[in-house]
């Protein structure tokens, strides 16, 4: 797997010295316009389903939980203890793969003293389950997807201190792994402990792709944002790698993206693709998925159209929904900003 991904990484980079980088793959606009589920909505961290087909989405200002049901769109609860400032607030939230029998959903929020991971039942007081991942103002990571082994995973940011990163006792610069509960899951490579993988930066996308395989989206600093394929035990460079390079404690990734064309957050798998969404990129980032566990070439979807892109999640009724996240300070609002769009035109 390691040979795998250098070899993925070698050519990457050998493109880049052609000039012909995976940021700078083809440009081109969806074949479809996407349709408007919902508008005028602040910040819409993230987005998951329930067995019903409808959908849960958070807002990362209001510290809301929102739901859409048959095109309408209402307010179920705002989580207490949410201290929402910079790049905290409530960010992801995922639905228990046993909803049917615990009606169980989870959220991650920035509280005032850390990031936190509750779980709770819909109207009902959250229960915190993790607490301690360093919070700041940047870096706060927080997304929360069920992986198909039914553990719950969270990616983390190294709360503003890059040493947090390397230390396997801080949850900080990490993928978690852990029960309902909030324990460290049945077979996590380090004893005792809910770290799945470290050396990470800022881990604000997390899906799953043919035969289980894990991928994670990953905020630079200043030169490159990363696509990582995630294994248990693995080290991913941060502080001391930004991107690809040569030191063998670390894993590659598998694509590079400069800071202006990515600073990636929300992944989902949709047919046969890897979508990322792209904030300071302005656009969706679609990349296809290798039956041989590699990645191909990138296309930019929908450059400059929709502004600044948070959230990717495929849906049950086999579309692909994409929040905006114009609101969030650091976009240009349109009037109909914040949305949630769906589409199957990828």
């Amino acid at each position: 797997m390691r040979t795998r991904q250098l070899a993925v990484a070698a050519l990457a980079a050998a493109t880049v010295a052609a000039g012909i980088t995976a940021a700078s793959a083809s440009a081109q606009p969806a074949p479809l316009a996407p349709t408007t589920i919902a508008s005028r909505l602040n910040v819409p961290w993230a987005i998951a389903f329930l067995p019903d087909g409808s959908a849960l989405f958070t807002e990362r200002n209001t510290a809301k939980v929102r739901s859409i049901r048959s095109g309408q769109v209402a307010d179920v609860q705002t989580i207490p203890g949410v201290s929402a400032a910079g790049e905290g607030g409530l960010m992801g939230i995922a639905v228990s793969p046993k909803y049917a029998e615990d009606k169980t959903v989870f959220v991650y929020y920035t509280a005032a003293s850390d990031n936190r991971i509750a779980k709770f039942v819909l109207g009902q007081q959250p229960q915190p389950i993790v607490t301690g991942i360093p919070k700041s103002s940047i870096h706060n990571g927080g997304r929360l997807e069920f992986g198909p082994d039914g553990f719950l995973y969270a990616g983390t940011g190294d709360g503003g201190n890059r040493n947090n990163s390397q230390n396997l006792n801080s949850l900080g610069g990490k993928i978690l792994r852990i029960t309902a509960d909030g324990q460290p899951a049945p077979g996590n490579p380090f004893p005792n402990s809910r770290v799945y993988s470290y050396g990470h930066r800022n881990v604000q996308g997390l899906a799953w792709g043919p035969g289980g395989r894990m991928y994670a989206s990953e905020f630079g600093n200043n030169a490159y944002d990363e696509l990582n394929r995630i294994e248990s035990g693995k080290n991913y460079g941060w502080p001391t790698c930004e991107g690809t390079c040569s030191d063998p404690r670390f894993v590659n990734p598998l694509l590079t993206w400069s800071t202006s064309q990515a600073s990636p957050s929300g992944l989902g798998y949709y047919q046969g693709h890897l979508y990322m969404a792209a904030l300071a990129g302005r656009r969706l980032w679609k990349i296809p998925v290798n039956a041989d566990d590699g990645v191909g070439q990138p296309q930019g979807l929908w450059q400059g159209t929709y502004g600044r892109l948070r959230a990717v999640a495929a849906a049950p009724d086999n579309t692909l929904w994409v929040g905006t996240s114009n609101r969030d300070g650091r976009g240009s609002p349109a009037a109909e900003d914040d949305r949630i769009l769906s589409t199957t035109g990828t």
